[in-house]
């Protein structure tokens, strides 16, 4: 009996799926499993960022080596506001635990109004994931200069410490 509950709990762990149905455990083993799963959790952040601030920003911080996580990944677009409502979703739909998005501050946009769009758009957001069931503290807009390599360092580890208290993504979109 000892063998066959250490065999389904290797399984799990080389799968990574916590699943009621597809491992028959006792109560306490799936408890400890998933609190093992969620201590070792790192959630996945995709970050948006514009070519001429944020992404300029971020640079500045991995060249003055301010610490950040390592799990966010960077999409850079020439705009904050080429970012449409539907990326954000399609984001999340492809398995981010959060979402950041990023740009000029208000009035230093490159393209004079891309961020006034952004901010506009984004400001949906929120209600939009409450309606699917999306915690909305897994989104962040956020303003950043080239020159704010700190600043950016600091809102990717407060942004990921957010998210992961939170937990796993519990839903997945359909794509």
């Amino acid at each position: 009996m000892e063998t066959s509950v250490m065999t389904k709990t290797k399984a799990l762990e080389e799968n990574g799926d916590l699943q009621d149905n597809q491992v028959d455990l006792p109560e306490g083993e799936k408890e400890l499993l998933k609190k093992r799963e969620e201590e070792t959790f790192q959630p996945k952040i995709l970050t948006f960022a514009c070519n001429w601030c944020s992404y300029a920003g971020a640079d500045l911080a991995g060249v003055s080596r301010f610490q950040y996580p390592p799990s966010i990944r960077i999409i850079r677009v020439m705009c904050s506001g080429r970012i449409h409502p539907e990326f954000v979703l399609e984001g999340f739909a492809r398995g981010a635990d959060g979402i950041l998005v990023t740009g000029c501050h208000i009035g230093d946009c490159h393209y004079i109004k891309g961020n006034k769009y952004t901010k506009g758009r984004m400001a949906l957001i929120p209600n939009l994931l409450e309606t699917i069931n999306i915690d909305p503290r897994r989104f962040k807009i956020e303003w950043i200069s080239a020159s704010e390599g700190k600043k950016f360092s600091d809102l990717v580890t407060s942004f990921t410490e957010q998210v992961k208290a939170l937990g796993p993504l519990a839903i997945r979109l359909q794509v």
